[in-house]
């Protein structure tokens, strides 16, 4: 089955900026909970690009941890890139993230499109585990992204 996730927020700062923090692959550890053991693995070029592949592993479950290859398979500078996983522990995982100015910096969006594969199983993992800690990975996300880049005071 497919699920989908939505996430908006709002990103203080100049667009450029904030793209240029995006456009790093090294930035997505500063975005990613400890708890997940996030581990990039080889080289990575300091710059997306359409194309790349980037490996890293993940703790997704205590006690284990999974390769996960994506590919950036679409970039619009400025404006939007597209990671699809390539091996890992989805079926699918297909991740569009968009930026799009507004007043004092840029509404970015998210939407992952995604499928556990596994049938019954999958769907079963997803209502009782997936979905939650799926939504717990974009919280932290969103913390640490407000953290970073913090609105102005009044």
């Amino acid at each position: 089955m497919v699920y989908q996730l939505r996430r908006q927020q709002f990103v203080a700062g100049d667009p450029g900026q904030v793209w240029d923090f995006f456009a790093t692959p090294a930035n997505l550890d500063r975005l990613t909970s400890p708890h997940l053991r996030f581990q990039m693995v080889g080289d990575v070029a300091p710059r997306m690009y359409a194309g790349q592949m980037i490996e890293y592993r993940v703790g997704i479950v205590p006690g284990w941890t999974a390769r996960w290859v994506t590919e950036i398979t679409h970039v619009r500078e400025g404006e939007y890139f597209v990671d699809e996983q390539r091996i890992g522990p989805y079926r699918l995982w297909h991740h569009e993230h968009h930026f799009a100015p507004a007043a004092g910096g840029v509404t970015m969006i998210d939407r992952v499109t995604y499928d556990p594969g596994w049938g019954w199983l999958g769907a079963g993992a997803h209502a009782v585990w997936i979905e939650r800690k799926l939504a717990e990975i974009f919280d932290f996300r969103g913390a640490q992204i407000a953290r970073l880049f913090p609105s102005p005071g009044p």
